[in-house]
């Protein structure tokens, strides 16, 4: 299972989907980051993330463009304007991934 940097995987949390950007990639060890909660960090290996249940949603990165009222320098600079149109994955760096899992509590009648 290749892994890549600015991938996105997701999984299904209780009643929600949660998604993940892969923020690096090294030898056995892969740094996620929540996409909802940037400071929320953790690392993992593929073969544990796999046996979790997480799925890879988009190899196109997730940037943020919404201002979040801080002065800071990011660290990681997008190689490529998040506006851009990946006709692939039908979505610009800027929107939000689409959850590949039906939402299964919605359809509930």
């Amino acid at each position: 299972m290749d892994i890549l940097t600015g991938e996105i995987y997701g999984k299904q949390s209780g009643s929600r989907f949660v998604m993940y950007n892969v923020l690096k990639v090294s030898k056995n060890v892969i740094t996620l980051q929540n996409i909802d909660n940037p400071l929320s960090l953790f690392e993992t290996t593929p073969v544990k993330l796999q046996s979790a249940g997480y799925v890879r949603i988009s190899q196109t990165p997730y940037i943020n463009t919404a201002s979040t009222g801080k002065k800071r320098k990011s660290i990681r600079k997008p190689s490529r304007c998040p506006y851009t149109l990946d006709f692939l994955e039908d979505r610009a760096d800027s929107q939000r991934p689409a959850p590949i899992v039906p939402d299964l509590f919605s359809q509930a009648s």
